[in-house]
C-alpha cells in the first residue's frame, strides 16, 4: 500500500499514492508553504501567537466545541494570559452561543477584523458572527470554506496572544487539511482529541489519530468526555456510555497516545452553554470542573515544554 506523502510535502497531491484520493486537488493546490508570499503573510499575522492548540474529534456530538469553549475560558481565568478562540466549524458554529456572544457582529479596523471579546483577555472569531441569523444555513463547497479559514488567520487582528484555541468540525476533511497547512506556515503546538467512551466514537477517533500522524501534527493527548455520570445526591457513578472496548484509556495505551483526563457528565454544562455562561463559575466544585482544571494544567505544561524544546533547538 502506497503511503500518503502528507500535506506539507512538496509531493502533496502529486505522488503516486495521491492518485484517486478525494483530497488530491486540495493537497496539490492548498498548502500555504507552496506559496512563499502567502506563508510570509500568515507568519507575519500570527507572529504574536505564542501557542496554538487544535481541538479535534473524529465524531460529531462528543462535546468538542464545549471542550474548546471551556479550555479557552479556563486558560483566560489567568488574567495575565491573552487567549483567542477561533471557530472553524463553518457549517455548525456553536461557539458564539456557548460564549454568550450570540448576535454580536465583527468590526473592521485599519489592522483587519477585530475579534469579539468575552473578557478583555478572551477574544473570539466565528462564522456565526457573519450570519444575519443563527438559523441561517451555510451551504458552501470546500474552496469557499478554505478561503474563509485563510481569511480568519490572515485578516483577524489577534494581536499578542498566549494561546490560540482552534475549534474544528468533526472528521478529517477540507477544514482540517486547510488549518494544518495554513498554520504550518507559522506554528502549531499540537492537537487535543475529544472522544466519548463507547466504541462507535473510538472507531472514528482512531482515524483522527491516524490523520494527525499523516499530516505530522503532534498529539497533545486525548480527552474522554461524558465519562460516567456522578449523581449529585447519592454520589454513585453510572456509565451512561459503557466503555465496551476499554474506553479512551485502553485506546491510548494501544496507540501510545497520552490520556489527558476523563470528564464526567454534568447537566450543568449543557445549561451553562445554552445560557452562554461560565460553567466554572456556575459549578466551581463539580467533579467535571475539577477534571477540566487538571486537563487544562496538563495542556499548559505540554505547551511550555514544547516551547522550551523548540528554543533549545534554536
Amino acid at each position: 500500500m502506497l503511503k500518503c506523502p502528507g500535506t506539507s510535502s512538496a509531493q502533496a497531491g502529486r505522488a503516486a499514492a495521491c492518485q484517486g484520493c478525494p483530497n488530491q486537488r486540495l493537497c496539490a493546490a492548498g498548502a500555504a508553504a507552496a506559496d512563499p508570499a502567502e506563508a510570509a503573510a500568515l507568519r507575519e499575522r500570527l507572529r504574536g501567537v505564542r501557542h496554538t492548540v487544535l481541538v479535534l474529534s473524529g465524531k460529531g456530538g462528543v462535546g468538542k466545541s464545549t471542550f474548546s469553549a471551556l479550555l479557552a475560558s479556563g486558560l483566560a481565568a489567568d488574567e495575565a494570559k491573552q487567549v483567542a478562540l477561533l471557530d472553524i466549524d463553518i457549517c455548525g458554529p456553536s461557539i458564539p452561543k456557548m460564549m454568550g456572544l450570540e448576535g454580536e457582529q465583527v468590526h473592521q479596523s485599519g489592522s483587519g477584523w477585530s475579534p469579539v471579546y468575552v473578557e478583555e483577555n478572551l477574544g473570539v472569531m466565528s462564522v456565526g458572527f457573519l450570519l444575519s441569523s443563527p438559523d441561517d444555513a451555510v451551504i458552501w463547497r470546500g474552496p469557499k470554506k478554505n478561503g474563509l479559514i485563510k481569511q480568519f488567520l490572515r485578516d483577524v487582528d489577534w494581536g499578542e496572544v498566549d494561546y490560540l484555541i482552534v475549534d474544528t468540525p468533526p472528521g478529517t476533511s477540507d477544514e482540517h487539511l486547510s488549518i494544518v497547512q495554513y498554520l504550518g506556515a507559522a506554528h502549531i503546538d499540537g492537537a487535543v482529541i475529544v472522544t466519548t467512551p463507547q466504541e462507535v466514537s473510538l472507531q472514528d477517533v482512531r482515524k483522527e489519530i491516524n490523520f494527525c500522524h499523516k499530516v505530522k501534527l503532534p498529539i497533545i493527548g486525548v480527552v474522554e468526555n461524558m465519562s460516567g455520570f456522578i449523581c449529585p445526591k447519592c454520589k454513585n457513578e453510572s456509565q451512561i456510555f459503557p466503555p465496551t472496548t476499554g474506553g479512551a484509556e485502553k485506546m491510548c495505551q494501544n496507540l501510545n497516545v497520552s490520556l489527558l483526563g476523563k470528564v464526567p457528565l454534568d447537566p450543568q454544562i449543557g445549561r451553562s452553554c445554552d445560557k452562554g455562561q461560565s460553567f466554572f463559575s456556575e459549578a466551581p466544585e463539580s467533579p467535571a470542573t475539577l477534571s477540566y482544571r487538571s486537563i487544562i494544567q496538563r495542556i499548559q505544561e505540554y505547551c511550555d515544554q514544547h516551547q522550551f524544546q523548540e528554543e533549545k533547538i534554536i
